[in-house]
């Protein structure tokens, strides 16, 4: 993956929060040290997002974005 935001944290899905049209999906790249971002539910599930799985808290300005390995 090569995206140009210098802040990238590996991390691990702890939680999907689904909504009606949002997701808040929670990653944690340290222990206790959470990300949190609100994104899509066609996003989640086209990124193939769920607990446990491997995923990047990527951070540009004052956004929250998630990114995985394709």
């Amino acid at each position: 993956m090569k995206i140009s935001a210098r802040n990238q944290f590996k991390g691990t899905v702890k939680n999907i929060e689904r909504g009606a049209v949002n997701s808040i999906v929670e990653i944690e790249v340290a222990p206790g040290v959470c990300f949190a971002a609100s994104i899509t539910n066609t996003s989640v599930d086209n990124l193939g997002l769920s607990e446990g799985s491997d995923a990047y808290a990527i951070v540009k300005a004052s956004s929250v974005m998630v990114g995985v390995d394709a």
